[in-house]
């Protein structure tokens, strides 16, 4: 039983490592690209909120997912209520979704964040030396301030919210599912996790 565990956890994590790599290569990738063809600050500050606030949101989705409870979400998939059925499936798999939510898309958005600052930190300064510096410090500073306040915000909104945002998350992979027929989780009749 414990080899079997073990050997279940390496493969988790190889599984979440892997993901990881391919996905911030991926957004990265883009985010450099997308950054290279616009000269708009503006524009490059928009692209840093949206990562910071993608990266808020995930976490949030983990910290709801630990912290929800089965019996609400049985009541409206007895109903037939469209999406409690796929956040049921969020449920029974809290470990792998408060995994991808706040490890896997979570430390990309971070390291995102910080490489489309340093972009930004270049265009805004104009020579090197101290000036560069203070706005290397500053823009540091307000990414991690943003950042950090923005989850410590949303995790106290996730754990007074939890079944509520998972059943928008689970409204949101019903309409994916209608619309590409793509099924993250199996929907099967299952006994509740926890009451």
């Amino acid at each position: 039983m414990t080899r079997l565990q073990g050997r279940s956890s390496w493969k988790n994590a190889l599984t979440m490592g892997g993901g990881t790599f391919f996905i911030a290569l991926a957004v990265g990738y883009g985010s450099q690209v997308f950054l290279g063809r616009i000269t708009s600050i503006i524009l490059s500050f928009t692209l840093l909120l949206l990562i910071i606030l993608a990266g808020i949101a995930f976490d949030i989705v983990g910290v709801a997912t630990a912290a929800a409870s089965e019996a609400p979400l049985h009541a409206r998939a007895a109903k037939k209520i469209p999406g409690a059925r796929q956040a049921l499936g969020l449920l029974r798999n809290a470990e792998r979704v408060a995994s991808f939510s706040t490890d896997v898309v979570g430390d990309v958005c971070s390291t995102l964040s910080g490489a489309v600052g340093a972009v930004i930190i270049l265009r805004l300064a104009g020579q090197h030396g101290a000036e560069d510096l203070l706005v290397s410090t500053l823009m540091t500073a307000v990414i991690s301030a943003v950042t950090v306040g923005g989850k410590a915000l949303g995790k106290g909104f996730a754990l007074h919210q939890a079944n509520d945002i998972i059943f928008f998350v689970g409204r949101v992979l019903y309409g994916v599912e209608k619309l590409t027929g793509w099924r993250p989780f199996n929907h099967a009749p299952q006994k509740g996790r926890r009451p």
